[in-house]
C-alpha cells in the first residue's frame, strides 16, 4: 500500500515526530510506498519526501499549509492517507494536539479578562478553530485516533463525531532509549544539583510552563513544611514570573530552574515524585516516562495519561490544577518512602504495559484494516 503521512514540521524532541519516525520504520518493515508531506522533514531511506510551503504571516501558516498539501497529495494520490494536522485531505487523523476548541476553554478559566479577550480575538485561533470544524466534518475522513478517552470525549462533544469514528490509541515509549532506575546514576545526578540523599525531590518536566501549571506546583511547594522537599523544573519558558512567586511564597531557596536540557528523563534518576498540574494535556508522554522510571506521578485529571493512574497507590490526580492545597495534599501521600517506593513500583508496571511497538501496532492495525484504495 502507498501510505502518504501529514506532519507541518519536524523537530527531533517533539512527542509527534518521535511516534511518526517510529511508524514509518514499522510501515517500511512491512513493505509498505511512503511519502511524507512537510514543510521542515529529514530525508529517510526509503520515503518520499514532498516539501510543503507553509510560508507567510505566522497565524495564516497553517491554513496555507493546508491547502498546499491537499493539493500535492490529490497530485500523488496515496491510496491512504495519515495526517497529524489539521488538514483538508486525509482518510485518518491522529488528534494527538487534543481539542483546540477545549483547550481554549481551559485556559480561559484561568486567564485574566484581557486574557480572554485576546484568545477570542485571536487571528491564529480562529484559524486553527476553523481548520478543526472543517476536518471533523469532513464526510471522507474515515477515523480519528485520540492518545486518551477524554480528548475522544471532547471531540464528540465539541464537534458531533460519532464514537465509533475514533479509535483511542495510547502514546507509548521507546524503552531502547530510556534507563531503567539505577542508585549510582541517582547519586551522581543529585550531588551534580546539590540534592543531598534524604531531601524529597518533586520533579516539574515540561516545556510551556504556564500550561503546564508550574505556579500552582510552586504554591503548593510553599504548604509542604514539615518534610525537606525541594522543586526542579525542568523545560523551555520565561523563569522570572516564577522566580517572582517562589519568593512571595518563601520557597525560593527550595526551587531549582534546570531550563531546557537534553534527555530530560534521565533526571527522574535523580527525582522522587513527578509533578504536572496542567490546565490541559492530550496525553503527556513525561508523565508515562517518570512512571517507567519508578516514580509516582501527580497529574491533573484533564491530563489524558491520568487514565492510566490509579488515584492514591500509583500516583496522584488532581480534580482542579489551579488549587494549590488540593496538589500539596496529593504530593504530600508520597512523601513517605515506603509509600513512595511502592507507588513507583506499581507505576512502572503501569507503563510497561505501553511499549511503542504496541502504540504503532495498533496503528498499523487501523491503517491495514481500512484497506483504502485509490
Amino acid at each position: 500500500m502507498r501510505i502518504g503521512l501529514i506532519r507541518m514540521k519536524y523537530t527531533p524532541y517533539g512527542g509527534a515526530e518521535v511516534f511518526l519516525q517510529r511508524f514509518i520504520s514499522k510501515l517500511l518493515d512491512r513493505g509498505h510506498r511512503l511519502d511524507v508531506f512537510s514543510s521542515s522533514w529529514e530525508g529517510e531511506k526509503g520515503v518520499t519526501i514532498h516539501k510543503i510551503d507553509a510560508g507567510g504571516p505566522a497565524f495564516l501558516r497553517p491554513l496555507r499549509f493546508a491547502t498546499n498539501v491537499a493539493r500535492e497529495v490529490k497530485r500523488v494520490r496515496p491510496d491512504l492517507t495519515l495526517s497529524l494536522e489539521r488538514t483538508f485531505s486525509q482518510d485518518i487523523y491522529r488528534a494527538g494536539d487534543g481539542c483546540h476548541r477545549e483547550w481554549l476553554i481551559q485556559r480561559g478559566r484561568t486567564a485574566s479578562a484581557l486574557k480572554r479577550a485576546s484568545l477570542s480575538l485571536s487571528p491564529k485561533h480562529k484559524v486553527i478553530l476553523r481548520l478543526e470544524e472543517r476536518l471533523f466534518k469532513d464526510p471522507g475522513l474515515k477515523a480519528v485516533v485520540a492518545n486518551s478517552r477524554r480528548v475522544k470525549d471532547e471531540i464528540i462533544r465539541h464537534y458531533g463525531l460519532p464514537a465509533e469514528k475514533i479509535c483511542v490509541i495510547y502514546n507509548g515509549i521507546d524503552f531502547a532509549l530510556l534507563k531503567p532506575p539505577d542508585e549510582a546514576e541517582r547519586a551522581r545526578l543529585r550531588a551534580s544539583c546539590g540534592i543531598a540523599g534524604d531531601t524529597v525531590l518533586i520533579l516539574f518536566i515540561g516545556s510551556g510552563f504556564e500550561r503546564k501549571g508550574l505556579l500552582y506546583a510552586i504554591r503548593a511547594l510553599s504548604l509542604i513544611k514539615d518534610a525537606d522537599v525541594k522543586l526542579m523544573a525542568i523545560g523551555k519558558g520565561d523563569t522570572a514570573r516564577y522566580l517572582d512567586e517562589a519568593k512571595r511564597t518563601g520557597v525560593a531557596d527550595r526551587v531549582i530552574f534546570k531550563g531546557p536540557v537534553e534527555g530530560a528523563y534521565n533526571y527522574c534518576q535523580a527525582g522522587d515524585i513527578f509533578l504536572l498540574p496542567t490546565i490541559y494535556e492530550p496525553f503527556g508522554n513525561a508523565c508515562l516516562e517518570a512512571m517507567a522510571a519508578g516514580l509516582p506521578v501527580v497529574t491533573s485529571r484533564i491530563s489524558g495519561v491520568s487514565e492510566l493512574i490509579e488515584d492514591g497507590k500509583s500516583g496522584g490526580i488532581v480534580e482542579e490544577p489551579t488549587d494549590h492545597e488540593e496538589v500539596a495534599a496529593k504530593v504530600s501521600l508520597f512523601l513517605d518512602r515506603g509509600a513512595r517506593l511502592e507507588a513507583g513500583r506499581l507505576a512502572r508496571v503501569e507503563a510497561l504495559r505501553h511499549p511503542m511497538e504496541r502504540t504503532v501496532g495498533e496503528f498499523l492495525d487501523l491503517v491495514e484494516g481500512l484497506k483504502i484504495t485509490g
